[in-house]
């Protein structure tokens, strides 16, 4: 039985009573989500909870009471669509899932206490650290990858280090809280140190060195006593204990003991929910940050600080681009268009006003008649900003209409990830075609037509495209009640998951590839003023 199948009403219901269910639970940049699945894969519940990162004394950070409070809300509403939709209490599930926003920094003492607040992908803030150790493991360690926090609060002399009991990523937070384990799957774990693919855990060399780095010190622990334990795809990683069971329900009515598969990252998600694991094979998720994520067949020649080396769910090398700017100043100008119909007394309901735009934008110039933009709202490392500063540039003689604005906008949201691919495609590796998620791809054809022709690759989607990570979550959680011996996650999902009919593929016009090169070189020109406009500026960086 692959996604495509339904069941009807009363097989679904007993699907619930009786826990044949998965649920996946991702708690992304803007909205936390959860996925319900049942014995036919496909989403048969959601809840979500809107949120938003908070930029405190030089930071973007969350408060850990959002995370509980925003949990518990998509949660809820989870249940409550369950009841409305089969007329069943959602009192257990057959399997658990939780996977967040990769990377940053969260440190906690022994006793489990917060040492710090926490420090998200966003931040740039760890330069110098990335730097160095980028040097001393003679690999590329980026600016939101958790060594690389823990070694700028080193070298910014943090008053927490020594009571430092251990680190771990927001799933892993989350999963911790659920069942008191203090673990990590592999992909989320890749982003807070290298992985070695043979041993499947932390690469003892690269260890050992940054214990020798900061040995003079004195801390009293060394790196591999605070890190989580790495877990691939498919094993056990603990169950969900009484006070984890009342933080996601404070009803009381889920069950304890439920089985949970080990924490990701949304990278991981990502790469399940688009069966694109197995090695030439990538994907782009694209949302309040974008990243292309390609399975390596081969080590690459050279060390490139665009390019990040992770891994899949089950330990396979990926070449990840990780752009730290998404959709958010292309958000601001839909909700800036939307005051303006407000105003005229012709209110729009946000989701049509998203799906008017985007298509307005599809049919501006392929290279919006020479209008550039920059959607750097925080600092973009893949194309060397420091800091956030969004900019629009036009010159006397481009074509100013509201379709080539809105397209400007459209091609600033992948122009760095261009610019990060690009250095694959001279490392020889070029995926044959490129799966992709993620609210960018919401309105149907805009977002895929939009990649296709930025990245010059044909671009294929499914319909639980918009569900994103938390449906990968669910997939890599029913994967962990389902999985039997020799069972390869990448044979689960091609045999019970996807078929030839899975997804839509788009190959693009080549007039859109010509114009699209043609704004990337506007694009390239213009990145010096960028990065001086945010240099010259008065306000904070990231303050706007």
């Amino acid at each position: 039985m692959t996604a495509h199948d339904s069941p009807d009403r009363d097989e679904v219901a007993h699907s619930i009573r009786s826990g044949h269910t998965a649920l996946g639970i991702e708690l992304g940049s803007t909205r936390i989500k959860a996925a319900l699945i049942g014995p036919t894969h496909r989403p048969i519940a959601t809840g979500a909870h809107a949120w938003s990162n908070q930029f405190i004394d030089g930071l973007w950070t969350y408060d850990l009471t959002s995370v509980v409070a925003g949990l518990q809300s998509c949660y809820a509403q989870l249940a409550d669509n369950v009841h409305q939709d089969y007329g069943v209490e959602l009192n257990t599930v057959g399997s658990l899932g939780v996977s967040a926003m990769m990377h940053g920094y969260l440190a906690f003492d022994d006793d489990g206490e917060l040492l710090a607040p926490f420090r998200t992908w966003r931040n740039t803030n760890t330069d110098a650290a990335s730097r160095d150790l980028s040097d001393l493991f003679d690999q590329n360690i980026p600016h939101r990858w958790s060594i690389a926090h823990l070694y700028q609060a080193v070298l910014d002399h943090e008053e927490h280090l020594p009571r430092l009991g251990h680190l771990t990523t927001l799933a892993g937070y989350v999963h911790n809280r659920l069942t008191g384990e203090n673990v990590l799957g592999v992909g989320d774990a890749s982003g807070m140190f290298p992985i070695d693919v043979q041993t499947g855990t932390y690469d003892t060399t690269l260890v050992a060195r940054f214990d020798e780095l900061i040995a003079d010190r004195g801390y009293p622990w060394t790196l591999a006593e605070v890190l989580p334990a790495v877990l691939p795809a498919g094993v056990a990683a603990g169950q969900l204990t009484t006070g984890g069971a009342l933080l996601l329900d404070p009803t009381a009515q889920l069950q304890t003991g439920v089985s949970l598969c080990p924490p990701e990252g949304d990278a991981g998600t990502g790469m399940v929910a688009t069966n694109s694991i197995t090695p030439g094979t990538g994907n782009v998720s694209a949302g309040t940050s974008i990243f292309a994520m390609v399975v390596l067949d081969r080590e690459l020649r050279a060390r490139h600080p665009e390019i990040d080396l992770v891994t899949t769910p089950e330990g396979n090398p990926v070449g990840m681009v990780h752009c730290n700017n998404g959709t958010s100043e292309l958000d601001a100008w839909v909700s800036l268009f939307g005051e303006v119909t407000t105003a005229f007394g012709a209110t729009q309901n946000t989701d049509r006003l998203f799906e008017q735009l985007y298509r307005i934008g599809l049919s501006g110039e392929p290279d919006a008649g020479g209008l550039v933009a920059y959607n750097f709202v925080s600092g973009e490392p893949v194309v060397g900003v420091e800091h956030g500063l969004p900019l629009l540039l036009r010159q006397p003689g481009s074509r100013f209409t509201l379709a080539n604005l809105v397209r400007a906008q459209l091609n600033a949201t992948l122009g760095a990830l261009r610019m990060g691919m690009d250095v694959l495609t001279t490392e020889g590796i070029r995926p044959h075609r490129l799966y992709a998620h993620g609210g960018f791809f919401t309105t149907r054809d805009v977002g895929q037509r939009m990649l296709a022709a930025a990245l010059d690759t044909p671009v294929a989607v499914t319909d639980t495209a918009s569900e994103g990570g938390a449906w990968g979550m669910a997939l890599l959680a029913a994967y962990r009640a389902e999985r039997s011996d020799g069972l390869t996650l990448s044979r689960y999902l091609s045999e019970n998951i996807f078929d030839d009919d899975s997804f839509e593929t788009l190959v693009a016009d080549p007039s859109e590839v010509a114009g699209f090169a043609a704004y990337m070189s506007s694009y390239r020109t213009g990145l010096p003023i960028e990065r001086q406009a945010a240099e010259l500026l008065t306000a904070p960086p990231g303050s706007i």
